[in-house]
């Protein structure tokens, strides 16, 4: 890059909405901010007596800005998002970081099908099912649909229904009582939908009608002195009460609301999330935000709100804080975007809001008390271990990292795996599975050069890593390197060296063996690291090895598609007994017509006939 004028650049930049991005002079990202007005917002930061110079932060970073760039948006909440987005994707070093992602389970109701089911579902998507939540705990999930589809019979299988019904004998939740059976004719559509408006009212928190009924039905059968069946009634009363007792807000206002608070230690606060949805509290969150001593308590809430309602699927009507935030125009109008309708910033100073509030900050503040040991070995354990190895190797980061391993028996079914850590913690949803396509035989060198190539080349993987980790020595890190300079790409590659014991030793790097100190929290990632890309390519083999034992030459006959497999399969029992049977036989199935018939029929009559002695 050629030299840049900090101060010519100023000159430059437009009195309009967007984003400004600080970087050293290594290229690392440092900061990312949005404006309203870039021109005047950016000049602050060079300036002395605008404000910005009077946070120790701000001061140690502008000491390290040795170029910026911006992006110009439409609006403030144009700008607003796409700082979200680019701080969720690069996490710069002086942003006031959410140090933790998680998932949010949801229930959902599978609306869009004839016979819908209720089920856990980890994300809520844009389709037909209707969706309750978001839990935080896992367990509650699992309970309250295992309790829900047993109070009101509803089906857990995976026919396809109203096709199959009356197709198969219906199956053992049916004959111990636990499914209505909608996969027989005696249920009604009618009456299977009524089930589903029930359990769908009793997930909103509509108990008392279902209670009231059970509560009658237990009466009726202790006056006819089925005494056991009134039991298990009031057996499901007392775990319907337990469970909405537990869900029970002490707010009679309906409207669906999320209580931030936040109680904050030196270098970390702790951001407790109350869910309320339809006047029950479905659970609670808790985050931890890593901050200066200068930020302000409003500063690292308005991060938060943003950071996290960029990827939370659900946004309530309102959002209850302590104070108000900066932006709180722009985070509502934004907010309100995303949901389709108003969403309101509130900051309740008395009243129900306002207890609950107090309740939130309270339990904050416990997280916090007993839980900031836990957060200091955490961050040494990942943040601390990425760190450790950037400053080892001596490369600007290594806060992600991507390993890659091929897996294969003498070349049969070989494969490959990347996996990912960023931040030290491994990122799931980022790992991909290869299969090798150019490459036969068992020839490591030049799988990982067709897996690197594929790997590299489509910007849909994701971004490219600050350190590739390859599991290997000298070799492996050879090709590595090859390959990304055929392809202009500038990425630091070590091979991850085990010793005579299979055991994560080092790391090879420029030619020359790194060894950590033993014990070391960078020698654990490492290790890890290696131990996950291996456990995830031996996996994946595993599995494509495993299809290809269940091979079954019926899936040889082309046409025939897997349930006119499993019918041939059913009825004949044996390949000879399929063999011996003649067109007209075959047709008997229901399954089968002339044409699929004449196919099966002429596939083992034919002269390129081949026996295979399993089916």
């Amino acid at each position: 890059m050629k030299e840049f004028d900090i101060e010519e650049e100023l000159k430059k930049i437009p009195h309009h909405p967007g984003v400004y991005l600080m970087h050293s002079d290594s290229g690392e990202l440092l900061y990312v901010g949005k404006a309203v007005d870039l021109h005047n917002r950016v000049r602050q930061y060079f300036r002395s007596g605008h404000g910005h110079n009077n946070s120790p932060k701000i001061i140690r970073m502008v000491e390290q800005i040795s170029w910026f760039e911006y992006i110009l948006t439409g609006s403030e909440m144009e700008a607003l998002v796409l700082e979200c987005n680019l701080i969720k994707e690069h996490r710069p070093r002086y942003n006031t970081m959410m140090t933790d992602d998680k998932g949010y389970p949801y229930i959902r109701v599978t609306l869009e099908d004839k016979y819908p089911k209720v089920l856990y579902s980890h994300q809520m998507r844009r389709d037909h099912s209707r969706y309750f939540g978001p839990f935080t705990d896992a367990g509650a999930v699992h309970e309250i649909i295992s309790l829900t589809n047993k109070l009101f019979h509803l089906r857990t299988c995976n026919r396809n229904l109203p096709r199959d019904i009356g197709k198969e004998r219906p199956c053992l939740y049916y004959q111990i009582g636990e499914c209505c059976g909608p996969c027989t004719p005696e249920v009604s559509y009618s009456d299977y939908r009524d089930r589903i408006d029930a359990a769908m009212a009793f997930l909103k928190g509509d108990t008392r009608e279902i209670i009231s009924s059970l509560k009658q039905e237990m009466k009726r059968l202790a006056s006819e002195m089925e005494f056991e069946k009134a039991a298990e009634l009031r057996d499901r009363i007392e775990s319907i009460q337990h469970i909405m007792d537990k869900q029970r807000m002490q707010d009679t206002n309906q409207d669906n609301r999320d209580i931030i608070a936040m109680a904050r230690g030196d270098a970390d606060s702790v951001i407790t999330v109350f869910f309320v949805r339809d006047g029950q509290l479905l659970g609670r969150e808790n985050h931890h935000m890593s901050q200066g001593t200068e930020d302000e308590d409003a500063a690292i809430l308005g991060e938060f709100i943003k950071q996290y309602y960029s990827s939370c699927p659900y946004i309530p009507s309102e959002i209850l804080t302590r104070q108000p935030v900066p932006d709180s125009e722009a985070i509502t109008a934004w907010l309100s975007e995303k949901k389709g309708r108003r969403v309101s910033l509130l900051q309740p100073q008395r009243g129900d809001k306002a207890g609950l509030l107090k309740l939130a900050e309270e339990n904050a503040s416990l997280v916090l008390s007993q839980d900031i040991e836990r957060i200091r070995k955490r961050e040494l354990r990942t943040t601390g271990a990425c760190g450790e190895i950037a400053e080892i190797l001596g490369i600007p980061s290594a806060s992600r990292m991507e390993a890659f391993d091929i897996s294969h028996i003498s070349g049969y079914h070989a494969v490959a795996s990347m996996v990912v850590f960023e931040n030290g913690e491994p990122r799931r949803n980022a790992y991909r599975k290869f299969r090798l396509q150019t490459v036969d035989g068992p020839d490591d060198y030049s799988s990982m050069k067709e897996v690197l190539s594929r790997r590299y080349t489509n910007e849909k993987l994701g971004p490219l890593p600050d350190v590739l980790m390859m599991d290997g020595g000298k070799g492996q890190v050879n090709v590595a390197e090859r390959v990304l300079d055929s392809l202009g790409i500038d990425i630091p590659v070590c091979g991850m060296v085990k010793d005579d014991h299979h055991r994560t030793r080092g790391l090879y790097y420029k030619n020359n063996e790194v060894i950590f100190p033993k014990g070391s929290e960078a020698m654990h990632m490492i290790t890890a690291l290696q131990d996950e890309t291996h456990r995830f390519a031996i996996t994946y083999h595993k599995q494509l090895r495993g299809k290809a034992q269940t091979h079954s030459i019926l899936d040889d006959i082309q046409g025939i598609g897997p349930k006119r497999r499993q019918a041939l399969l059913l009825h004949f029992e044996s390949l000879d007994r399929l063999k011996a049977a003649g067109i007209d036989e075959l047709c008997e199935l229901p399954e089968m017509n002339r044409r699929a018939a004449e196919t099966v029929y002429n596939f083992f009559h034919t002269p390129q006939e081949q026996d295979d002695p399993s089916l």
